[in-house]
């Protein structure tokens, strides 16, 4: 949402914006969740809880309104937790942002990695930033912790093989 001024504006001033994330909580959980089942470990409500420091019955909580929203599949009945497609993609891309925000840190800026600003930075990133900052780094396809990078449009059209994808 942009924020409007009645002011006429030159064309060097800066526009502010409210509201350029999705819900960073979604994300987290959705990000979470492809963190748990990429590690080839079964998504449980404990290991979720776990891994964002939260007690359970808020993960439980989420998890319903993910369902609701079609991002997950969930029910108490069966105690399964399955991202869809519409919720793969978002945990996709969040886990794009903060492997190539990674890297960025580590090999172009040479600074520690700071995952509490990745984290901050990776939600406010869109995909042609994301793609362009990919091109820049030259289409890593493992972040610095080892992990697969998802690739991205971008990357689909550099001569690279598919055993090199994730």
């Amino acid at each position: 949402m942009k924020n409007n001024t009645s002011q006429s504006k030159e064309p060097d001033d800066e526009e502010l914006y409210i509201g350029t994330a999705r819900s960073e909580s979604l994300e987290m959980y959705l990000k979470a969740i492809w963190h748990i089942a990429e590690r080839g470990n079964e998504v449980k409500i404990s290991s979720i809880a776990k891994l964002l420091n939260i007690k359970q019955p808020s993960v439980v909580s989420m998890l319903h309104k993910l369902n609701e929203e079609n991002f997950v599949e969930y029910s108490k009945a069966n105690i399964s937790i399955r991202i869809t497609p519409k919720g793969e993609q978002i945990a996709r891309q969040m886990i794009r942002n903060t492997r190539l925000l990674e890297i960025l840190m580590r090999d172009s800026l040479r600074i520690d990695i700071d995952e509490e600003m990745v984290c901050g930075i990776e939600h406010h990133m869109k995909e042609v930033f994301t793609d362009a900052l990919c091109t820049l780094l030259r289409h890593p396809v493992q972040c610095p912790h080892g992990h697969p990078i998802p690739p991205g449009k971008c990357c689909k059209s550099v001569n690279l093989t598919m055993g090199e994808y994730p």
